[in-house]
């Protein structure tokens, strides 16, 4: 559809609008805008033939069934238009605030070309205020109007509400991406919603699939006055109140429960009396002073005398998702200033015990006695009221940790409960720690940790856990367990001799919490990682949380390298913890994937024999005492020595212990070097250039590859940018394939000279987005799909579902830990059919034949 009306009216050197590009993929996504223009109306918008078909809804959506609010028709906006929010200045068309008042996906009934042409549609909303069905109804145009108007009805459904009820758009007045009003807009006042949310609310409904979506909803006005909740006891402020804690299981879909992201920290009490804040572990150990004065000052500033108030603290990485592992560290290192405390619960307020009423009345005065005044370090954990199987699929295609999945009508009881159950998106739990090996690498250092679980009161051996441990964790538990050792055998059954090997045994006091892939046959962990230790769990209360999932040979894991790893324990990302078995597993896990993209194809290396800290060096051709498992092939053209390849997941393990921590492949493999199957546009962002406009960029790139034939999918790079990867059916050879990918980055510097620029010279590159198809020829590289980066932070080259793309998936997003959780919970590959995919490139000359 065309954008020439919407264009016409716009001077984009003024205002902030996207100028948009049609989209050839119908979706079925909606939005509202609250728009303050010169009368305040509600701009409502439906995804069509890659367009946002518009209506002004003069006095906004009406919840009450038969009531028509008029919808006048104006021009197609692009899809881009659907994010935008902000202020459109004087002079402008339109000129005034603008928030996205609510999102999601709309769902036609019949046709929707039909009923649109015919003037009636209707159809389901689902978003994260509106649902239920609706219908548009176009009126007859009367003489001298310039627009089509249109009805904009509510359907009687369970959405429905009645005309004594509160009006929506009073209940609701906020941005559901930034929480911000008209009037915070018109003030300049930032976005209420912290950036680094763990599970980001501007993007969850968007990367849903699109039969579902998440409701966040925002709670009705309350007073904060807890004598009016039903069940809420007067009663003096407890000292402590044990905590209210999940049983496992699965992900309810029911109604009647809600679901909470599972944070990944340490459970907290925050007591508050008179302005003193105590901060208490979940077996009441007062921890205030360990996790310093920056959340005990936020929870002072509340406008409150007495309340208790449950939750957990985290520390976020650069990814916004929680990280035990990088609370531990901070802990360790007496840093405090990355510390939030996420809160959903308050069992106490004011002179009142309100364990005895619902869930979303606690939630509901918590949400209003925290208002917009803790800034970053106190934050409210938003719940989802979409079915449990979908919230958790979708963290878990995140690398989060799972869901916490809780009755909206159960009170508040201490100890483990049904009414709140936590489904993990990986195996996890804590273990007790038996005893440990001596690291080969550093001095007064661990290498492994030898764990067991109590059954029947015996500890029961379950194995190592050799990876996890950042180097100043490896030296902090051979201080503490040193000390510690005895000599005797602590488990009830004597080790076998490959199990005993190295072991010092330790007092079973220390606790250890770790994740996991599985349980081999002998149950035993299988590819066990550290994530820290827990202070507050007693060894004696640990006991296997499920029963064990014994490994069973399947086609993902039917190939078992034999590669012998010397230095297992040698730390390739040192803050991270990942050593050089951490890497061999992740490979080993993920190979069915990765196997159809470095496998027979002349690779080059990024080495870092001693890890990300030292020394680094790109290498294409063998080295002294090269593993046999790497197989050297010699060019056809003769042009260089033999270069490197892999033939299995011997030969991807082999790189491993040389320390390859990135592996780049050629475009074409060993079979036919000179006809490439692959293409990559990569787009490398200048200083200055937003995410968002990183994905508009991969999102042309796809519409312009589409436009000549070739199927497009997209990846992380690992790094600062997008690959945009298609394949291709081995016919042009690499002179023609260079001019063919030049073409598409000529093409988008020409038509967007401020946005692209396709030489590599770096003073050209500020501000703009560099599209680089030198990829694209004979001998160059690019990183393979799945394959880490040699950049702290152990991120991964993750291929992605073109839907996924969204602001809160950054190009270092996906970690080892993370990939290994996200293809886990996959119901299906995003590039399962990359190869099927294939067609071929149209050349000039080509095209020159076919029309001859």
């Amino acid at each position: 559809m065309s954008l020439a009306d919407y264009r016409k009216k716009r001077d984009f050197g003024a205002t902030r609008e996207p100028k948009g590009r049609g989209a050839r993929k119908t979706g079925s996504s909606f939005v509202i805008q609250q728009h303050a223009a010169r009368r305040l109306h509600y701009d409502l918008r439906l995804e069509m033939d890659g367009v946002l078909k518009s209506w002004a809804v003069t006095r906004g959506p009406s919840l009450v069934p038969g009531e028509k609010r008029l919808a006048v028709h104006v021009e197609d906006h692009p899809l881009d238009y659907r994010n935008f929010e902000g202020v459109i200045p004087e002079g402008q068309y339109g000129a005034g605030e603008v928030i996205v008042w609510d999102k999601g996906v709309w769902i036609p009934e019949g046709d929707p070309h039909k009923g649109y042409a015919k003037g009636h549609l209707d159809f389901e909303l689902r978003g994260e205020k509106l649902g239920g069905r609706w219908h548009l109804v176009r009126m007859a145009r009367k003489p001298r109007e310039k627009h089509d108007n249109w009805l904009l009805i509510k359907s009687e459904d369970e959405f429905a509400r009645t005309p004594k009820d509160e009006d929506i758009l009073d209940e609701m007045p906020r941005s559901v991406d930034t929480g911000r009003t008209i009037g915070d807009v018109a003030e300049g006042k930032p976005s209420r919603r912290s950036k680094k949310s763990a599970m980001p609310k501007q993007s969850t409904a968007s990367r849903l699939d699109k039969t579902s979506s998440l409701a966040t909803p925002q709670a009705p006005a309350v007073d904060i006055d807890p004598s009016r909740l039903r069940g809420a006891k007067k009663a003096p402020l407890p000292s402590f109140v044990a905590p209210m804690q999940a049983s496992s299981g699965a992900a309810p879909s029911r109604k009647e429960w809600i679901h909470e992201i599972k944070f990944d920290g340490y459970r907290v009490q925050a007591r508050i009396e008179a302005g003193r804040v105590r901060l208490l572990s979940r077996s009441g150990l007062d921890w205030t002073k360990k996790f310093g004065d920056e959340i005990a000052s936020a929870l002072r500033a509340l406008p409150l005398g007495g309340a208790l108030i449950d939750g957990e603290i985290v520390v976020e990485t650069s990814s916004g998702a929680s990280d035990f592992s990088a609370l531990q560290a901070d802990l360790s290192a007496g840093r405090t200033d990355r510390f939030v405390y996420w809160v959903f619960d308050l069992p106490y307020l004011e002179g009142y015990d309100l364990r005895g009423a619902t869930l979303l009345e606690r939630k509901r005065l918590l949400e209003r006695l925290l208002g917009a005044e803790t800034g970053d370090k106190v934050r409210l954990s938003l719940h989802f009221e979409d079915s449990g199987a979908v919230v958790l699929a979708h963290a878990c295609r995140l690398g989060l940790e799972g869901v916490v999945s809780k009755l909206r009508d159960s009170p508040y009881r201490s100890g483990r409960v049904k009414s709140w159950i936590k489904a993990k998106c990986f195996a996890r739990q804590e273990f007790v720690v038996a005893g440990y090996t001596p690291s080969t690498v550093s001095r007064r250092a661990i290498g492994a940790l030898v764990l067991g679980v109590y059954q029947n009161g015996v500890l029961c051996h379950v194995g190592r856990v050799g990876t996890g441990f950042t180097a100043d964790m490896a030296k902090e538990l051979f201080t503490k367990l040193d000390p510690m050792r005895i000599a005797s055998n602590p488990f009830g059954a004597r080790l076998s001799a490959d199990a005993a090997r190295h072991v010092r045994y330790v007092r079973p006091e220390l606790v250890a919490e770790v994740e996991f892939r599985g349980w081999t046959g002998d149950q035993n962990l299988r590819h066990a990682s550290f994530r820290g230790l827990r202070e507050d769990k007693d060894a004696r209360d640990v006991v296997r949380e499920s029963a064990p999932y014994v490994e069973r040979a399947t086609a993902a894991r039917a190939e078992q390298s034999v590669v012998r790893l010397t230095h297992p324990d040698r730390l390739y990302w040192p803050d991270q913890g990942v050593t050089k078995q951490g890497l061999a597993d992740y490979y080993s896990d993920i190979w069915r994937y990765i196997a159809p993209f470095i496998v027979n194809r002349p690779l080059a290396l990024l080495r870092c024999p001693n890890g990300v800290e030292g020394e680094k060096f790109f290498q294409k051709h063998a080295w002294k005492g090269i593993d046999p498992n790497i197989v050297l092939i010699d060019d056809p053209k003769g042009e260089e020595e033999p270069l490197l390849s892999i033939k299995d997941l011997n030969g991807l393990i082999a790189l491993v212990q040389s320390g390859a921590l990135e592996i780049h492949p050629w475009g074409s493999t060993a079979e036919d070097w000179e006809r490439p199957d692959i293409i990559i546009m990569d787009l490398d962002p200048g200083e200055q250039v937003a995410w968002e406009a990183v994905i508009a960029a991969a999102e042309e790139t796809r519409e312009r590859l589409q436009d000549l034939g070739l199927a497009a999918f997209v990846k992380t790079s690992g790094g600062k940018g997008l690959h945009v990867v298609a394949p291709v059916t081995p016919k042009a050879k690499w002179p023609e394939v260079k001019a063919f990918t030049k073409g598409i980055a000529d093409a988008m510097t020409h038509d967007s000279p401020s946005k692209y620029v396709a030489t590599i010279t770096k003073s050209k590159r500020r501000g703009k987005i560099l599209v680089d198809y030198l990829r694209n020829q004979r001998g160059a590289t690019a990183v393979a799909p799945y394959s880490t980066r040699a950049r702290p932070g152990a991120a991964v080259s993750m291929p992605l579902a073109w839907d996924e793309l969204s602001p809160a998936i950054g190009p270092d997003y996906f970690t080892i830990v993370k990939t290994l959780a996200r293809l886990e919970s996959l119901q299906s590959d995003p590039w399962g059919d990359f190869r099927q995919a294939a067609a071929p490139i149209e050349t000039p000359n080509a095209r020159r034949k076919r029309k001859a």
